[in-house]
């Protein structure tokens, strides 16, 4: 009889060995592991199968956009570009008052170091149709350059130009700063895309305030000189402008009918180039 008990519990000994060692061979499921970069999503489910791999899962999603909000705004945005004017005087029959004496060629410009510079403090779209159809307005500074290919000469008290016969310039350069608002209607094609790759155009009219004006020259005879104050210039202008945006980057254009001078002289001033965004995360026109 106690044979038969010793047997029995030995065997019952060998049986619960026997399944511990089965359990063992079972591998442990792991957790599945995701790992995303940019618009692509690699799934590892963690599940062996009979070649004793992982399984592995790539999927590329594309990246959804909401429309943006009805009222965006960008702050600081920086202009690079070139300015000139279109020469509309009539100097044959300017004989008195401001520029009279003057010619066209006087007033040559040279084209690549006559240097636009805008500074937009801020720019605002406001939705009208679908976020595709918009009110654009904003608030900067304009710092145009003209620099003269002459002796062409600007004074003050009272306003005059003249060519100055008494000196030999080495560099001449007429500043004319403004403080602008510009109101334009956008067109935007891509309101649902990525703000950085977006397409689209604006065109409208800048009001412009004249705050600041000086003539600024180097003679071979006296140096470095300034002159600053009226110049003839009128304080305030208008003009039509336009943008076309290829993504981060626009190409801005303007252009006034009317003349940068009070009287005499009938330049239409001009200026294109390209604008820059500086604050990225803002991003929105």
């Amino acid at each position: 009889m106690l044979k038969k008990i010793s047997l029995l519990a030995l065997m019952g000994i060998a049986l619960v060995q026997v399944q511990a060692q089965t359990d063992t061979t079972k591998a442990p499921e792991t957790a599945a592991d995701t790992m995303q970069i940019g618009n692509i999503i690699i799934l590892k489910n963690g599940s062996s199968t009979g070649s004793g791999r992982d399984e592995l899962t790539i999927n590329i999603h594309r990246r959804h956009w909401d429309y943006p909000s009805n009222v965006t705004t960008n702050w600081l945005s920086l202009d690079l570009g070139f300015n000139g004017f279109s020469d509309q005087t009539n100097y044959s029959g300017l004989t008195s008052g401001y520029g009279a004496g003057t010619n066209k060629e006087l007033f040559d410009l040279r084209n690549g170091k006559s240097v636009n510079v805008n500074i937009w403090f801020v720019m605002q779209r406001l939705n009208l149709i679908k976020h595709v159809v918009n009110l654009k307005y904003g608030l900067g500074l304009e710092l145009n350059n003209y620099r003269y290919d002459s002796d062409v000469k600007f004074d003050h008290k009272p306003a005059t130009v003249y060519d100055d016969l008494t000196h030999d310039y080495t560099k001449n350069k007429l500043a004319a700063d403004y403080l602008t608002i510009p109101v334009m209607i956008n067109f935007n094609f891509t309101p649902r895309r990525n703000p950085l790759r977006s397409i689209g155009f604006s065109a409208g009219i800048a009001g412009s305030y004249l705050y600041s004006s000086r003539h600024k020259f180097i003679t071979r005879e006296d140096g470095k000189e300034k002159t600053k104050g009226n110049l003839g210039l009128n304080a305030l202008k208008y003009a039509w402008v336009g943008e076309v945006k290829l993504g981060p980057i626009s190409v801005y254009g303007n252009y006034s009918p009317e003349s940068m001078f009070k009287n005499g002289l009938d330049h239409r001033p001009w200026a294109v180039g390209l604008r820059l965004p500086l604050d990225m995360d803002g991003v929105s026109y």
